[in-house]
């Protein structure tokens, strides 16, 4: 099972990112988020994912 983690434990462990840059990676689809409660979460296999791909999103927009 993974761990789950904060907005702002997310943002130290990517060295220090604004927790802004995750919600706008939230919104943007590059981070997938978890809800407990009011609370918006992270897993820490998805954290692994978006560091493993160095930021990028796992499919990129299209221009259209």
């Amino acid at each position: 099972m993974d761990n789950l983690l904060s907005v702002p434990e997310v943002s130290r462990r990517l060295g220090g990112i604004s927790k802004w840059t995750v919600y706008a990676w939230l919104s943007q689809g590059r981070l997938q988020r978890t809800k407990v409660g009011g609370r918006t979460m992270i897993r820490e296999s998805e954290l692994a994912k978006v560091i493993e791909h160095g930021g990028k999103s796992k499919s990129p927009r299209q221009k259209g």
